[in-house]
């Protein structure tokens, strides 16, 4: 039987599951991708994902990093991979090895340190692109893009023995194009993501929707998120063709949440918007 009731939507024959409340639990995957967003409390339904995606090291958005590891072993899979932020690697093995010690027994986990900037094959034609964010220090977004190879324009047309010919003469026959699939931001302050062409053009975006009430400003402020205006803005400055709003605060219900964001957003951007948590539960 499943841990959690997770929330569920299909986009582009893609699955997106999670759990998503501010300060309880966040964890978002995509299995078809291979990989978590954060991993909340380790929900049993994400445990068979390969690839875990650490934003930063709150306990909300890392409590079951031990136990989506440990049970990996446990049920014969081989070790997950977590891509975190470097200055999260010495705490997390700190904390690996003290479960380690309480369990009796060694947990296998491959833990790659990610910077602003680096990437990270996950597929053969699919990567993580990492970048900065502005909630605690050294909090990272990720960005998973597609990479193919084009002919180049100039060439199309031409037969495919003109083509062979051409590569025989160590002619560049093709260029790589970058797809951005899905960006996750995770928890942040305002960041003008319009410089990040990844982040600005990914087919979905996954961002956080912690304060959506005018009165809970101060509130987005000591904590390092946005505020409503905040999130209204990005969302108008970026050109993402869905997006999933997370980590809603608790004094806030859904209908209200839906209601403020109908009248603060443009109808084109509102009707992109999906509230994790309305969707129904698996």
């Amino acid at each position: 039987m499943p841990s959690h009731e997770l929330a569920k939507l299909t986009l582009y024959n893609m699955d997106i599951i999670g759990y998503s409340l501010a300060g309880e639990e966040t964890v978002v995957a995509m299995p078809q991708l291979d990989v978590c967003f954060d991993i909340g409390k380790a929900p049993e339904q994400v445990i068979h994902i390969n690839h875990l995606l650490l934003t930063h090291g709150h306990i909300d958005h890392a409590s079951g990093i031990a136990y989506y590891l440990s049970h990996r072993q446990f049920s014969g899979q081989k070790p997950g991979t977590v891509l975190l932020p470097a200055v999260c690697l010495e705490p997390v093995q700190d904390l690996l090895a003290v479960w380690g010690r309480l369990d009796g027994s060694n947990i296998p986990a491959k833990l790659v340190p990610m910077r602003a900037g680096d990437e990270y094959q996950i597929k053969p034609n699919h990567f993580v692109h990492s970048f900065a964010t502005r909630h605690c220090y050294g909090s990272l977004g990720f960005v998973v893009y597609e990479q193919r190879k084009k002919l180049r324009p100039e060439l199309i047309g031409k037969s495919g023995v003109e083509i062979a010919n051409l590569k025989k003469q160590g002619v560049d026959v093709d260029y790589t194009l970058n797809i951005p699939l899905v960006a996750y931001p995770g928890d942040t302050k305002y960041i003008d993501f319009t410089k990040n062409e990844l982040v600005a053009n990914s087919k979905i975006l996954i961002a956080e929707c912690t304060f959506v009430e005018d009165e809970h400003t101060g509130r987005a402020e000591a904590g390092r998120h946005m505020y409503v205006d905040e999130l209204v803005k990005m969302l108008c400055e970026l050109n993402n063709e869905h997006i999933i709003l997370t980590h809603l605060s608790q004094r806030t219900g859904i209908g209200l949440a839906k209601k403020i964001l109908r009248e603060k957003l443009p109808r084109d951007v509102y009707e992109k918007v999906i509230i994790l948590m309305a969707l129904k539960k698996i």
